[in-house]
């Protein structure tokens, strides 16, 4: 069907079909140049071929104007499920990005969001099995579910808890919808092979990081140089295993004024080039914190274009990065209890 609107469809169409009548009623009617005039040859050639192109560039406009309609929907649904987060968050300069793996998508199975609470800046970074359209419901279910988490609950596993029951009963309503002969009773596996790996990070108003890491790279700390940042075990994904009884957080040490964190997904570690090569994250990294202090900004955007150079143009997972900096002014950290007890002895 084709849909056409106001003046710029009189003009597609009325045009040239008014121009056809005109000739076929000329010609009904006896043309003054006579019946193998070349004259209203070509022109009843011309508006012919007119009017079939107009037509044929009709057609394409109303998928055209489809498609735009359904990449505005997307991008809605991308700032709705994907915030644009604010360039300051309590002192810390953020930045954030992520490239879909799916053709057309601006929307994946990476999550990220970072939020002032009064426990501290708590941020989370979590990668959905799969990518593209159908890990929308698992991302909008953990980062739902940490929204209300990060301000409610006093302690990072408590955060941790919360994102596990909210992933665990969206994927059995998905399993009671796509297996409906169960008569709504709850699958004995729902979904097996569903799971997300999840970082949750806090950082307090010191510097000092916590984290709960269940299965997810560990992020680099950017200073002179880039380094992992020390942690623990992860744990197993959600969804993959249940949490164990007793969930404790890693201490990370402190994130000095100056300092950045870069957090990704494995997208990033995992892309490759032709050759079957895996991109070399840690010197990309390395070579933007050479710069001197460079913003979050800029340090995504020199990512970005490495990677992109290394996979030829496209990756073949999606990829979450999320970067930020402790602008926060050096004479407002209190020392650290620890290091001041050790110093004294």
């Amino acid at each position: 069907m084709i849909r056409t609107g106001g003046w710029r469809g009189a003009v597609v169409f009325g045009l040239p079909a008014v121009g056809l009548a005109v000739l076929v009623g000329w010609e009904l009617a006896g043309s003054p140049f006579g019946d193998d005039s070349i004259t209203v040859r070509l022109a009843f050639s011309s508006a012919l071929l007119s009017l079939a192109g107009c037509v044929l560039a009709g057609v394409r406009l109303g998928p055209v104007r489809e498609l735009r309609q359904v990449r505005a929907v997307a991008y809605a649904t991308q700032r709705v499920l994907l915030r644009p987060l604010p360039a300051r968050i309590d002192g810390l300069a953020v930045a954030a990005s992520q490239l879909s793996a799916s053709r057309g998508a601006v929307v994946g199975g990476d999550l990220y969001e970072a939020l002032a609470t009064v426990h501290g800046v708590r941020l989370v970074i979590g990668d959905v099995r799969g990518h593209g359209l159908a890990a929308i419901g698992a991302v909008a279910a953990v980062l739902g579910s940490f929204r209300e988490a990060a301000h409610d609950e006093p302690e990072l596993p408590g955060v941790a808890r919360k994102l596990e029951r909210a992933l665990d009963r969206h994927l059995r309503e998905r399993s009671r919808q796509e297996h409906p002969a169960a008569g709504g009773a709850d699958p004995g596996h729902p979904s097996a092979e569903e799971f997300v790996t999840v970082l949750l990070l806090e950082i307090d108003g010191e510097g000092v990081m916590t984290a709960v890491n269940c299965g997810h790279p560990w992020p680099y700390r950017l200073g002179k140089a880039a380094e992992p940042l020390s942690g623990g075990e992860p744990l197993p994904p959600l969804g993959a295993f249940p949490l164990p009884p007793a969930v404790e957080a890693d201490r990370c040490g402190r994130l000095l004024p100056g300092d950045a964190l870069f957090l990704h997904t494995d997208g990033a570690t995992d892309a490759r080039d032709s050759a079957g090569r895996f991109f070399r994250l840690e010197e990309a990294l390395s070579a933007a914190a050479a710069d001197g202090a460079p913003t979050p900004a800029r340090v995504i955007q020199r990512v970005h274009r490495a990677l992109l150079r290394h996979t030829g143009g496209r990756t073949t997972d999606d990829v979450a990065l999320l970067v930020l900096r402790n602008d926060r002014s050096r004479t407002c950290v209190r020392p650290d209890p620890v290091s001041t007890a050790r110093s004294a002895l």
